[in-house]
């Protein structure tokens, strides 16, 4: 007989949290998938942290009884550090957080001049100062927190082209200064931006890194898996938090979740 698949419900506010997907399911290729996108609440970053946190263990709630996991991913750094001491508190599921990937960034970099990219949430976060301090400390830390970015990674999977000048306008704290002064790291600390690597690309300097949490999410992932439960659990299905039009059903498709139920209000 052979081994049960284990079952992994990952979840963000839109597609982002797509990003860690792709990276589990390279390393667990055998894992069935679920994928909560919350788009009820899109953007998570612009919440005010009281009204997150009650609706997101509601949300999550629901989706647990649906999916039935063996391990829940909390896909986006934002949630993640508002949201993982209640989750975890609330469920005996094991559950991995996502966090900006401010170590590897600081161990990486030549002119320890990093820079970090996030939600507004996450840049004021004292969480991520404590990272900062922990494992950063030798480094200067150039931080730009943007809303904007989640709306143009979010449109991006859904049709409309990037903005290149509206990106070099965001990404100008970094890079408008002498050039020993630009970071030659940055990090993604939000799961969206990801998806606009070649677009941050080819807006920034040539030889900056571009580094996020994902690859080392999926290793805890792998790490923390307990043993699946012998009836399985659902495959492929994406929820929704509200009601999806067809562009965000093409692009959950496109990642491989080609069945998409709308939860109980």
């Amino acid at each position: 007989m052979s081994e049960a698949a284990p079952t992994i419900l990952a979840a963000d506010s839109g597609l982002g949290g797509l990003t860690i997907v792709a990276e589990i399911r390279k390393a667990l290729p055998q894992a069935r998938l679920a994928y909560l996108c919350d788009n009820a609440f899109f953007p998570y970053g612009t919440r005010p942290d009281a009204e997150l946190l009650g609706h997101f263990l509601g949300v999550m709630n629901q989706a647990i009884r649906r999916v039935q996991p063996d391990l829940i991913v909390t896909a986006c750094n934002t949630i993640s550090t508002i949201c993982l001491p209640q989750l975890r508190a609330a469920t005996s599921i094991p559950v991995v957080g996502v966090v900006p990937a401010i170590k590897p960034a600081a161990q990486q970099s030549r002119r320890k001049i990093i820079g970090l990219l996030a939600t507004p949430a996450t840049i004021d976060r004292p969480y991520t100062d404590d990272l900062i301090q922990r494992y950063a400390a030798d480094c200067t830390v150039l931080k730009i927190g943007s809303a904007d970015l989640v709306e143009m990674a979010e449109a991006k999977l859904l049709g409309p082209a990037v903005n290149q000048d509206r990106l070099r306008s965001i990404l100008a704290p970094f890079f408008d200064r002498p050039a020993d002064a630009q970071p030659d790291l940055v990090v993604l600390a939000c799961t969206h931006f990801p998806l606009l690597r070649e677009e941050l690309q080819a807006a920034g300097p040539v030889g900056v890194a571009w580094i996020d949490s994902g690859a080392a999410v999926a290793r805890r992932v792998v790490e923390v898996l307990p043993p699946a439960r012998s009836n399985g659990g659902v495959s492929n299905l994406a929820l929704t938090s509200a009601d999806a039009d067809a562009a965000l059903r093409h692009a959950l498709s496109q990642f491989g979740f080609p069945a998409v139920d709308t939860l109980a209000g």
